[in-house]
C-alpha cells in the first residue's frame, strides 16, 4: 500500500518561490476595503492590498487581486487549507491538514470577522491530517482524517458546533481502505466516500458507511484498466456514483468512473495526457444531464502543470472544453467546479498574474475567463480547493501565501 500523499504533494510545480521575503512584505502599504461579513482582523487579515506594487502589477496585468479575508498564523489557528469552506447557518467551517496546538490539523470556524478553532486532532483515536471538507448531517458536521483513528489508517469523524468530537469509523487498510483524502456525501440516510489507498489490492476503494459506523466497501480497485487511487469525492447522479481516479485506466493516466449501489464499477473514460489531460484529482458536478471536471495536467497547451476542463456525459462521450495554460490564463486546477446559476466556478493553483494561482469563471462550452489571482506570495497562492458561493460572494481557501505562509480564506464577488 502505497503512502498518501496530499494533493499539493502530488501536483506538479512550477517550481514558483514566494516572491517577496518578509523584509518586503515590511514595506508594503495593506490599506484597502474590507471583507464584506468578515472585518479585516484576526491573524494580520487584510482586504485587498492597494500598495504600490500590487498595483504596479495590476497596471500591467488587468487580472483583480483576490481579497484576503484571514491570514493562518500555523498555532493554534491552524496551517495550509486544502479543503473548502462549508456554510452552516450563516457559519463558515473549515479544515486545515496541520498546525494547531498538536500540528495535526484543525476544524475552524469564521463568523462576524474572527477566526476560532472549533477543535485540534491529536491523532489517536480522534485521527490527524483533514485534507478534506466537512459535510452537515442533523445539525452535526462530518469529515475526514488520512492518519490517526485507532488504526492509524485514517478516520471518519463526526463533530459537534459546540466542538465535541467522536469517531464513526477508523480505518484498517485491507480491505476497507486506507487515507481517505476526500469528503464525504450523504445520499437516503449513509455516506459514501473513496480512500486513494487500501482496499483489496491497495489501490483504493468507494465505500459506503452508515451513521452508527457500519462500513462497506463498493469497489476495491486494481490499478487496471478500472483506474487506481481515488482523491476526490463523489457525486450522485442519476441513481449512481461518479467519481475520478488519478492513476489507472487503458494509458495510467486517470479515469472518470461509475459505481453502482450494489458495486458494478465502469469506467466512461480513461485518460491519455494530449489533449484530453491527465491525473485528475478532483471531483465532477452534473449539469443539465452531463458531468464536468477538471485534469490539473496535460491538455493541449502543455504536459506538465497546466490541464483541462471536459464534459462527459453518463453514456461516456468526453470533450475537452478547455485547455488551461495559455499566457495569464488559468492553470493546473486541482479542485471541483461549482455551478452557480450555469456559470461553472473554481481555481487554479497555477496561473493569473504571476503564476500563484487564480479563480476562474467558465461557461458550459468552455469559455474562460480569470475572474482574479495574486500578484504576490504574501496574499496568497495555490489555491487547492473548490469555492463556495455565499450570497454572492465566493469564499476559499488557498494553501500557501499569506502574511506568515501559512495560508489564507479569500473572497472575490461573482
Amino acid at each position: 500500500m502505497s503512502a498518501f500523499r496530499p494533493i499539493s504533494y502530488l501536483r506538479k510545480s512550477s517550481g514558483l518561490l514566494l516572491l517577496l521575503a518578509s523584509a518586503l512584505i515590511a514595506g508594503c502599504s495593506q490599506g484597502g476595503a474590507g471583507v464584506p461579513g468578515i472585518a479585516a482582523s484576526g491573524s494580520s487579515a487584510l482586504g485587498t492590498a492597494q500598495g504600490p506594487r500590487t498595483m504596479l502589477a495590476l497596471k500591467h496585468h488587468s487580472i483583480p487581486t483576490c481579497s484576503t479575508a484571514y491570514n493562518f498564523a500555523g498555532d493554534p489557528d491552524g496551517s495550509r487549507p486544502e479543503a473548502g469552506l462549508f456554510d452552516l447557518k450563516g457559519t463558515l467551517y473549515g479544515t486545515t491538514p496541520i498546525g494547531g496546538t498538536s500540528d495535526l490539523g484543525t476544524i475552524y470556524t469564521i463568523n462576524g470577522g474572527s477566526e476560532s478553532v472549533l477543535y485540534s486532532f491529536k491523532g489517536s483515536p480522534d485521527g490527524s491530517s483533514p485534507y478534506a471538507g466537512l459535510i452537515a448531517v442533523k445539525g452535526a458536521l462530518y469529515g475526514t482524517t488520512i492518519h490517526g483513528g485507532a488504526h492509524g489508517d485514517g478516520a471518519v469523524f463526526k463533530i459537534t458546533k459546540s466542538g465535541t468530537v467522536s469517531i464513526v469509523y477508523s480505518f484498517n487498510g485491507t480491505p476497507d481502505g486506507a487515507e481517505p483524502a476526500s469528503g464525504l456525501i450523504y445520499v437516503n440516510g449513509t455516506f459514501y466516500g473513496t480512500t486513494p489507498d487500501g482496499g483489496a489490492t491497495g489501490n483504493g476503494t468507494v465505500f459506503s458507511l452508515t451513521t452508527a459506523g457500519v462500513e462497506n466497501v463498493l469497489y476495491s480497485f486494481a490499478n487496471g484498466s478500472d483506474g487506481a487511487g481515488p482523491l476526490a469525492s463523489l457525486v450522485h447522479f442519476r441513481n449512481a456514483f461518479y467519481g475520478t481516479t488519478q492513476d489507472g485506466g487503458t494509458a495510467s493516466q486517470g479515469t472518470v468512473f461509475k459505481v453502482t449501489a450494489s458495486g458494478t464499477e465502469s469506467v466512461l473514460h480513461s485518460f491519455t495526457g494530449s489533449p484530453d489531460g491527465s491525473g485528475p484529482v478532483a471531483g465532477l458536478v452534473a449539469v443539465n444531464g452531463a458531468l464536468y471536471g477538471t485534469t490539473p495536467n496535460g491538455g493541449a497547451v502543455r504536459m506538465d502543470a497546466a490541464g483541462t476542463m471536459f464534459k462527459i456525459t453518463p453514456a461516456g462521450h468526453e470533450t475537452v472544453l478547455h485547455s488551461f495554460g495559455a499566457t495569464g490564463d488559468a492553470s493546473d486546477p486541482s479542485a471541483a467546479l461549482i455551478n452557480v446559476s450555469g456559470t461553472l466556478y473554481g481555481t487554479s493553483a497555477e496561473g493569473g498574474t504571476v503564476g500563484i494561482g487564480t479563480v476562474f469563471a467558465a461557461t458550459t462550452s468552455g469559455a474562460v475567463s480569470v475572474l482574479c489571482s495574486w500578484p504576490y506570495g504574501y496574499l496568497g497562492e495555490e489555491p487547492m480547493a473548490s469555492l463556495i458561493n455565499v450570497g454572492g460572494t465566493l469564499y476559499g481557501t488557498a494553501q500557501g501565501g499569506g502574511t506568515a505562509s501559512q495560508g489564507i480564506v479569500f473572497t472575490t464577488a461573482l
